[in-house]
């Protein structure tokens, strides 16, 4: 019941009561943003939700779209701005999501949002992180982040999703604020994100 229904119900309470607490830290944020890239703070990208669908997930912009001179983007750690370092160090480049909360196509907890041209490389195993709502922060977040492997992502992953209690999730978020507090795991060492998933070799 808490996984099909109420948890739902959960995160869009949650989700407005954040928003209209935060509604001063998103407007500031917006507006220095806006002046630093003089262009939209906000960054969308597809991702696959729930079932694989397809939506737009909400983000402040922490990058640049500086090129080289083939015309093509130059390496994420060369486009991360200060102001978008600092922005990412703190997670305030993840509020934006609430509205994805909102909209119902993210919850506040549950595995991570990947891209899109990852889903042909799942195996079966790994597949099964879609059979829920994907989270603003999650089980894999809360044990390593952006400094496991891909493979140990998914483990957690689906963990979370055979094991999905109100109390594993209300574990999952006072981890969170612990490691947000500490600036834990934010990036991989030799990166400014983590690392592109190239797909698992079953034996």
């Amino acid at each position: 019941m808490y996984k099909n229904s109420v948890k739902r119900i959960l995160d869009l309470i949650a989700a407005l009561a954040v928003i209209f607490v935060l509604s001063p830290v998103f407007l500031l944020v917006s507006l220095v943003l806006l002046l630093h890239f003089k262009d939209s703070p906000f960054f969308l990208q597809r991702r696959p939700g729930k079932e694989e669908r397809i939506f737009q997930i909400i983000k402040f912009k922490t990058m640049n779209h500086k090129r080289d001179e083939a015309g093509n983007l130059l390496p994420d750690s060369d486009r991360l701005t200060s102001v978008g370092r600092f922005i990412r160090s703190i997670s305030l480049d993840e509020i934006p999501q609430l509205l994805n909360v909102v909209m119902g196509d993210m919850s506040l907890i549950g595995p991570r949002p990947l891209l899109p041209q990852y889903l042909p490389l799942y195996n079966e195993f790994q597949k099964q992180r879609h059979q829920v709502r994907p989270g603003i922060t999650g089980w894999a977040q809360v044990n390593g982040r952006n400094a496991i492997s891909w493979e140990e992502k998914f483990e957690l992953d689906v963990y979370y999703v055979q094991n999905v209690t109100f109390a594993l999730d209300c574990r999952i978020m006072l981890k969170t604020l612990q490691k947000v507090f500490k600036r834990e795991g934010i990036t991989n060492r030799n990166s400014a994100t983590t690392r592109a998933f190239k797909g698992t070799i079953d034996t």
